[in-house]
């Protein structure tokens, strides 16, 4: 998995049982490609709200048993009823992408959280159910992973998402730390700015570390995969920090020495230290 808005579906990890495959990759086409209806492209938002109205219809399509003529709705819908895959967790992403073409600020944590809730904890629970994976406490990890994924991305993409007019930062926090929309605007990453970012960095830190333990509770491969998602949350944070929280001049992304880290400490991951 990747920290990647939207990549967060291992698709083509070699950690990934072989016989999942076809799933997710069928889950993340829908996925993928609602994003981009949303994100890409020069489609109005009235354009772009009634694409993911089809999408929705697709779906309730499937929940009747139909097998929609569309190819990757037709896949998706093998899927669901493979692996009795509940419609709800794609129903929220589709929530989500609607509301990124409505809502371009958030007024406190709790909205960018709920925002969340349905934009990246759907993709942690689907993994889960195909897993078969599905006792409340992983469930509970899992969105703390995910949302704590979706948040440092928004830390990497500062300055991406503003040149789409978006601001992912809470504006209480922004007036708490003193930083202006003006300030973002500039790429002005000033004293009140790393501050600003050192509280967003440590909330992000403290959130993946919470739902850590079900990297070591789930088995084999899977346990393996969802440890490298948790280093790599949390190598993109130190990444964030060694650019003295610049990122809108030095953009944190992972390379090479940083897989042979992310490795090595989840080599390390146990109960107690699951930094490693």
């Amino acid at each position: 998995m990747s920290v990647e808005h939207y990549e967060n579906f291992p698709v083509a990890s070699l950690l990934l049982p072989a016989h999942l495959r076809p799933a997710v990759t069928a889950v993340y086409a829908f996925a993928r490609s609602a994003d981009d209806i949303a994100d890409e492209g020069t489609a109005s938002n009235a354009e772009r709200l009634a694409a993911l109205a089809d999408y929705e219809a697709q779906l309730r399509r499937i929940e009747c048993g139909e097998t929609p003529e569309s190819p990757m709705f037709a896949r998706l819908a093998a899927v669901v009823r493979d692996y009795r895959l509940p419609l709800q967790p794609l129903r929220d992403l589709l929530s989500a992408f609607a509301q990124d073409v409505q809502i371009k600020r958030y007024a406190d944590f709790a909205g960018l959280l709920d925002y969340c809730r349905r934009s990246a904890n759907p993709v942690g629970r689907i993994m889960l159910h195909l897993y078969g994976a599905t006792a409340p406490a992983g469930l509970s990890q899992s969105d703390a992973i995910c949302s704590a994924l979706q948040i440092i991305n928004f830390l990497q993409d500062v300055a991406i998402d503003w040149d789409k007019e978006r601001v992912y930062l809470p504006q209480e926090d922004l007036r708490r730390f003193g930083v202006s929309e003006a300030s973002i605007a500039a790429g002005k990453a000033d004293d009140a700015w790393r501050r600003l970012m050192a509280f967003e960095i440590e909330r992000a830190r403290s959130m993946m570390l919470s739902g850590a333990p079900l990297a070591l509770a789930l088995p084999g491969r899977v346990g393996w995969e969802l440890r490298l998602v948790v280093q790599g949350g949390l190598r993109i944070l130190e990444r964030i920090e060694m650019a003295n929280h610049d990122v809108f001049r030095h953009r944190p992304k992972l390379g090479r020495k940083d897989w042979l880290i992310m490795a090595w400490r989840a080599l390390g991951m146990t109960a107690d230290n699951k930094v490693g």
